[in-house]
């Protein structure tokens, strides 16, 4: 099982759109796929048609578990079915907004998401994180679990601001894990119409080399509608702009994962 975390310390940069779109494409390639809404805002939750203000359990539930004989009830628990076959969500609610005020620096509270997948290890293929656009305890908990870190950056300058910020947490998460973390930028909300697009994106570029996703993931009013209709672009459009960017963009992530095998095996 892979486990992706979606991640930046800015909102509105195209973090739950990425991961429900690279969902959805995994699952057309046969892959069973969890989904993780970890933002208390629950945009991915609503994305599938749940009202995070009105559930009962969430991906809170998991913080509340005392041992660790309890995870995998309360996993099965929470976990819900969306309109796409091979797709499973565990939903947030807004109560995971109080964790941090909750938990402080209670011992093992880092490492929850992490065991909760360890316990799902030969029931998906890929699982993929959507992370709060804040440091706390839930972004800590996806960046301990995950294997590959995707961060999506709008491409204009403000943004590019948040981006350091975040690498900065990962360089201390780096440190925490004792081991390196691969990630990739992805160019988002791409408009090549405007020259502000165009000089954010080449600063990426200059800046980030090789850790930059080698295309864009661009502006289509079409990621608008497949959220009204609870589905990813590439079951509503397959052969959408939106949609084939981020087909393009899995490959490119998948290509990645079998080049660090090969390291790996040949290490």
């Amino acid at each position: 099982m892979k486990i992706w975390a979606v991640a930046n310390q800015k909102g509105g940069v195209g973090k739950t759109t990425t991961a429900v779109n690279l969902a959805g494409h995994l699952v057309a390639q046969g892959n069973k796929t969890l989904l993780i809404d970890l933002d208390p805002h629950g945009s991915m939750t609503a994305y599938f048609g749940y009202d995070p203000d009105e559930l009962d359990k969430s991906v809170y539930t998991l913080f509340q578990v005392e041992s660790s004989q309890q995870l995998r009830p309360a996993l099965r628990d929470i976990m819900l079915g969306t309109r796409i076959e091979g797709l499973t969500l565990l939903p947030a609610t807004t109560a995971m907004a109080t964790l941090d005020r909750q938990l402080g620096a209670k011992e093992g509270k880092g490492l929850v998401i992490k065991r909760s997948m360890e316990l799902l290890e030969n029931e998906f293929d890929y699982v993929l994180i959507d992370c709060p656009p804040l440091l706390g305890i839930l972004m800590v908990n996806a960046l301990a679990a995950c294997q590959h870190l995707i961060l999506p950056v709008q491409t204009e300058f403000l943004a590019l601001k948040g981006l350091e910020r975040m690498l900065h947490t990962l360089e201390m998460i780096i440190k925490a894990r004792k081991m390196q973390l691969p990630y990739t930028i992805v160019p988002t909300m791409f408009d090549r119409r405007t020259r502000a697009a165009q000089e954010a994106l080449q600063t990426l570029r200059d800046r980030y080399g090789s850790k930059t996703f080698e295309s864009v993931i661009p502006v289509d009013t079409l990621f608008r509608e497949a959220s009204k209709k609870g589905q990813p672009l590439s079951t509503m459009a397959p052969t959408s702009r939106g949609s084939m960017a981020y087909e393009v963009l899995l490959k490119s992530l998948l290509q990645a994962e079998r080049m660090r095998h090969l390291k790996l095996v040949n290490s």
